[in-house]
């Protein structure tokens, strides 16, 4: 019997429920695809066509990554713009280049997600039961929904930590402490565990900081080495730092979000944008309500949604007076000319604050 081996590209830290996931509801070797690195981003442009957008690169990448280190069978995950029909041109481009594999897109548009993904892991595994996996899938939701509300903490402070790297210390042994999890007793455990102990990080923090809000595409927004670290730039700027998309907002917020968000700027949009447009400009309105001194706006190079939206929000920031900055990326996006507008936009910020 052939030797099967389950791979999935990196999202942020988000490996780790899904990781947990594969493993306890598949009777295969389920191995993630290597952490991503340059190579990763300069395999998945070299196969890729010229103007698609990154996240399909950086995705393209792992995959070739993943299988060259043995893997049999590639889940993808889908998506709410045109990534979701990408999966069928991502498997024709590994079968051209000589791979021999089993394809799977774990998220399907028109059909319910559960039990849509609970057919998909039966292809896989024919003999999983129902109950085991919907066990496994609540607690892998209940795990996200756990680092994501620690990682909103976080977020805030992490830049006024008076013993640098506290912080990303405590975070890692959480992570590798929830990759064990097997139960939804220990979660909690583990989950106020780690709550108390980043609480307890003894912080510094001027009460008058200054305060960025990130707004953008998903994936770039999720994926910290797709926009070049970008928080840990300005946390190091002592920089308080808010961003609104994480799997918790995708998977089970956003829906019933819509309307409340579409009430907030009924002069601005009257319908949805497609993605996160729509979301975005809702997201400058809140940043601008809660007194946020600057929005960082970020997104692949030519995101069809995002692109509809920037007009719309140099509007909002226009009318509001609020700084707002745009970064773009692409493969050959240069990490020192990140870094220069960072810094600059930090200067504004912070003699517009002081009044100069």
């Amino acid at each position: 019997m052939k030797h099967e081996v389950v791979s999935f590209p990196h999202l942020g830290d988000y490996y780790v429920p899904i990781e947990m996931l594969l493993k306890r509801l598949l009777k295969v070797e389920v191995r993630k695809a290597p952490m991503i690195t340059q190579k990763t981003i300069e395999l998945g442009t070299k196969y890729s066509p010229d103007f698609v957008c990154i996240p399909f690169k950086y995705n393209l990448g792992n995959f070739i990554e993943a299988l060259e280190q043995g893997s049999t069978i590639l889940l993808q995950a889908g998506g709410g713009c045109r990534y979701g029909y990408y999966a069928e041109v991502q498997e024709q481009i590994l079968k051209d280049l000589g791979y021999h594999f089993k394809f799977y897109a774990l998220f399907d548009q028109k059909h319910f997600i559960p039990f849509y993904l609970y057919r998909t892991l039966r292809k896989i595994n024919p003999h999983l039961c129902f109950l085991k996996y919907a066990y496994t899938a609540l607690l892998a939701l209940k795990m996200i929904q756990d680092m994501d509300l620690i990682d909103i903490y976080i977020r805030k402070n992490i830049g006024f930590e008076q013993e640098e790297g506290s912080f990303e210390t405590w975070k890692k042994k959480m992570l590798q402490d929830f990759s064990k999890v097997r139960s939804f007793s220990k979660l909690s455990f583990l989950y106020h565990r780690y709550k108390r102990k980043f609480r307890k990080i003894a912080i510094h923090k001027p009460k008058h900081c200054l305060k960025v809000g990130i707004i953008g595409e998903l994936y770039t927004s999720m994926e910290p080495f797709a926009n070049y670290f970008m928080e840990k730039e300005l946390a190091r700027m002592g920089i308080e730092v808010r961003r609104f998309t994480n799997l918790s907002y995708l998977l089970w917020q956003k829906k019933r979000e819509k309307k409340r968000l579409l009430k907030k700027i009924p002069e601005y949009c009257k319908y949805t944008l497609g993605a996160d447009g729509m979301d975005n400009v809702a997201r400058c309105k809140i940043l601008i309500d809660e007194g946020y001194d600057g929005i960082i706006h970020i997104k692949p190079f030519g995101c069809t949604p995002e692109i509809g939206a920037l007009p719309i929000i140099q509007k909002v920031c226009s009318d509001y007076k609020m700084p707002i900055i745009y970064f773009s990326f692409d493969s050959n996006t240069s990490e020192v000319g990140i870094k220069t507008r960072l810094e600059a936009f930090y200067d504004m910020l912070k003699m517009r604050k002081e009044g100069i």
